[in-house]
């Protein structure tokens, strides 16, 4: 039995199946549901878990090679807000786009975790190394 790290089967199962350069969403709560990818929501309640618990949680074992995230997100959130993913992106490149083109990558990816996070734009993709 798991006893550390990620204890979810759905969302082990997910991420077993991401390959060399797919990609993966990890998005708020309000981000719209796709029919075409796989969810795997982990939303318990409004800010739990957060975007960032996630990533902070697959960092260590899931090679990121690159980050998207919408150019929204600066201009949307506290500074503060701002170096709390700086600081857990560290030294993975980070490329930020416009949330139209943003959304156009998501249909693409092999999957999508749902959390309870509120922060806008908050949302991000993560490229496999």
């Amino acid at each position: 039995m798991l006893k550390t790290a990620i204890l979810n089967p759905h969302l082990l199962d997910l991420l077993a199946r991401v390959r060399h350069t797919n990609t993966l969403v990890i998005a708020d709560w309000a981000f719209p549901f796709w029919p075409e990818i796989e969810t795997v929501d982990i939303s318990l309640t409004h800010g739990i878990p957060t975007v960032l618990d996630v990533l902070d949680l697959l960092t260590p074992v899931f090679k990121i090679g690159r980050i998207w995230q919408a150019d929204e997100f600066v201009a949307t959130n506290t500074p503060e807000a701002v170096a709390r993913f700086a600081n857990s992106f560290g030294e993975i490149p980070l490329t930020r786009e416009a949330h139209l083109d943003f959304k156009k990558r998501v249909p693409h990816a092999i999957g999508l975790i749902r959390t309870g996070d509120p922060t806008p734009y908050g949302n991000l993709i993560l490229e496999s190394a």
